[in-house]
This record gives C-alpha cells, sequence and structure tokens, in this order.
C-alpha cells in the first residue's frame, strides 16, 4: 500500500499541475449538463400548419379555432386547395397541412364519422411525427366535444349504442416532459467521456514523455500501476457525478426519488468499468491521436446504442445483443428507473452484476496487457 500511495501522490500532483486539465474535468461537463438538455428538448411548441377548408361550415371553423387555441401550431395560410397549400412544404415554410373535405359538418351529423387529410413534410421525420401526433390529439378532443353535442341532440333516441371511454395516465412523468428522459441519460454520457478520455491519455503520455522506462523498471507491480492511473480519476468522476446530480435538481427540478445509496453504488462500479476501458485503450496505443481516435470510436457507439436517443427495444435483434455488451447501456438504464422510478436493488440487480463482470474484465485486461519490463 506504500506503494500504491506514492504513486497516487505522483497522479494527484500531476493533473494538478495542469490547470487546463481541471477545468475541461469539472467546467465543461457542468455547462454541457446545462446547455444540452435545453437544446435537446424534443417538446415541440412551433409547429408550422397550413389548412386547406373545403366546407367553411360551423364545425371547421370551431376546429381551426381549438388548433389555433392548442398553443402547438402556427397557422400561416388557409388556402383554397391542395396544391397552394402543398406549395408551403415545398419551400420548407409549413411543416404539416391539413385538409377538411367538403360536407364536413354535414357527415359528422348525420353519419357520425369524417376523415381528415393530414400531410407533414417528413424530411425531419422526428417533428413530423411529433406534429402530426400533436394535430391527433387536438382533432380527436374535437372529435370527443362533437359525439357530446351529438347525443345531446339525440338524448331521446333509446336505440344509441354504448361508449367505450379511455382514461390515460402516464406514471413515473405525468406530463411527459423529455427532459425528465434525456437529463440523466446525458448526466451518464458526460461521465463516460470525462471519464474515458481522461484515463485514455494517461498511458500515453507517460510513452511519449519518456517517463513510462522510468516506472517500468521500479519494483512497482503492474496492478498498483493500473490502480495508481485509475484512483484519482475515479475519485474526480465521483465528485463530478455528486455536482451533476445537484444540476439536475436545482436546475431541471429532477430530484432521484430512490435510494441515494444505490446510486452512488453503480456510479461506483460503472466508473471503474470505464475507466478500466480507457486504462486498456491507453495500454494499446502508442501515441495521444491513436488513443483519442480509438476512445472516440467506442464513445460514438456508446452514445448511439446505449438508449440515449431511441429505445433500445426498437433496434434490431442483433443491435439489442451488442446493446447490451456495453456497460453504458445498463448504467443509462439503472439511473433512469433509480432517478425516476424509485426502483430498488431487486429491480436492478441484474445490472449491477453486469457492471461488476464489466469493470473486472476491462480492468484485468488492461493489468495484463501492461507491458512491463524490468
Amino acid at each position: 500500500m506504500k506503494v500504491l500511495r506514492f504513486i497516487l501522490q505522483k497522479e494527484f500532483r500531476q493533473i494538478f499541475r495542469d490547470k487546463s486539465i481541471l477545468v475541461m474535468m469539472f467546467a465543461m461537463p457542468m455547462i454541457q449538463l446545462v446547455v444540452l438538455p435545453l437544446a435537446m428538448d424534443f417538446d415541440i411548441k412551433s409547429i408550422n400548419l397550413s389548412i386547406v377548408d373545403n366546407d367553411h361550415s360551423s364545425y371547421s371553423q370551431k376546429l381551426v379555432s381549438k388548433i389555433s387555441s392548442s398553443g402547438y401550431f402556427n397557422i400561416i395560410s388557409v388556402d383554397p386547395n391542395y396544391q397552394q397549400a402543398i406549395k408551403h412544404i415545398e419551400k420548407e415554410e409549413a411543416d404539416v397541412v391539413m385538409e377538411i373535405p367538403p360536407n364536413f359538418e354535414r357527415n359528422l351529423v348525420r353519419a357520425g364519422k369524417q376523415q381528415l387529410s393530414v400531410y407533414a413534410d417528413a424530411i425531419n421525420g422526428t417533428k413530423a411525427g411529433i406534429g402530426s401526433g400533436y394535430l391527433n390529439m387536438v382533432i380527436a378532443d374535437f372529435n370527443n366535444e362533437v359525439d357530446f353535442n351529438i347525443q345531446k341532440i339525440n338524448a331521446n333516441n333509446t336505440n344509441q349504442g354504448g361508449a367505450i371511454e379511455i382514461r390515460q395516465r402516464s406514471w413515473f412523468n405525468p406530463l411527459e416532459e423529455y427532459k425528465f428522459n434525456i437529463v440523466p441519460a446525458v448526466l451518464v454520457l458526460l461521465l463516460t467521456l470525462i471519464g474515458g478520455f481522461m484515463t485514455t491519455l494517461n498511458i500515453v503520455r507517460e510513452k511519449e514523455i519518456g517517463t513510462i522506462e522510468q516506472i517500468n523498471v521500479t519494483p512497482i507491480k503492474k496492478w498498483q500501476f493500473i490502480s495508481g492511473k485509475l484512483i484519482p480519476f475515479w475519485i474526480i468522476g465521483m465528485i463530478i457525478f455528486t455536482v451533476g446530480l445537484g444540476v439536475c435538481s436545482f436546475v431541471y427540478d429532477i430530484y432521484p426519488k430512490g435510494s441515494l445509496w444505490l446510486l452512488y453504488a453503480f456510479a461506483f462500479i460503472y466508473l471503474i468499468a470505464v475507466l478500466g476501458l480507457g486504462l486498456l485503450i491507453s495500454t494499446y496505443s502508442d501515441n495521444q491521436v491513436q488513443a483519442m481516435f480509438v476512445a472516440f470510436f467506442f464513445m460514438m457507439i456508446f452514445m448511439l446504442m446505449s438508449g440515449f436517443f431511441t429505445a433500445t427495444d426498437s433496434m434490431p435483434h442483433w443491435a439489442r445483443v451488442f446493446s447490451n455488451l456495453t456497460p453504458v447501456t445498463h448504467f443509462v438504464k439503472v439511473v433512469r428507473m433509480i432517478i425516476l422510478k424509485s426502483s430498488g436493488f431487486s429491480d436492478v440487480k441484474m445490472e449491477f452484476l453486469y457492471l461488476i463482470g464489466f469493470a473486472g474484465l476491462l480492468n484485468g485486461w488492461a493489468i495484463w496487457n501492461y507491458k512491463k519490463t524490468s
């Protein structure tokens, strides 16, 4: 332990000697945690809509008024025909076009049904899907009002059929705000980037400045050397994680509903795993440029296949298998479950075992691959 203590003293002196690294490790993640979720908000509230009203009835006017007052749409034009309305999409002035057919009111009152046409600009598939979904919800609400009015008119009709009433409730995120999904994932991503990149450059820096040869001829054991490289950044990572939870609480009003001790236990193991990956890359690399490119390759895979942007359930089978082989996937899932659902250890124990396995494998591999000559 005395040897390990001396290695840790050396590493901390080296870290605190370079002030720019301290700024990168502490200030930049916090700024990104504040800014990125605001920029990545999928709750779209400014959708440009063109309307074609071929009926000009009181019901069609009520529908247009309801859409306008929903707060999600900017009605940029009311066109006489579909050909003129679709030009707004072609010129990127409109995101969605809604066409109200002739005899809209008559068919609603007499037949009880009527089709509407909705056309969306799918170049931005996300915005098109969300915009169409918002419009469908407004139309469905309008349809319920129409049904209620028709039932009042036909109140004396004993042959009226029964109606199915659907009551929907969203658990753990009642208002379906996107920040509750993205903020915990951004915290995990920043922890991964900082931990992965910093340790990736650590051993390579020793190789480039020539101090690795001096270390190799000392009686330091391989596990002591790797541990000395890992522990300082593990401590820094835990501090960043703590500050990040504070930012989530004070900036986004997201407080962990589950056990903080369980959350920190997972962060404890996860940091060991991701730092081990960085050290493993560093043992294989000959210079910092090579190490950066290899680390960037893995970080992009972790970012895109961890469920950060899209649910892993929507991926093809081979992608889900590969996603489960990355520690980021499990930690993103656990952080969301503990913070939002108040999940206990019994709910996430398999993820805990996965992370322990990853941590042991990656760090053991790094120790084995580190070439020490005496």
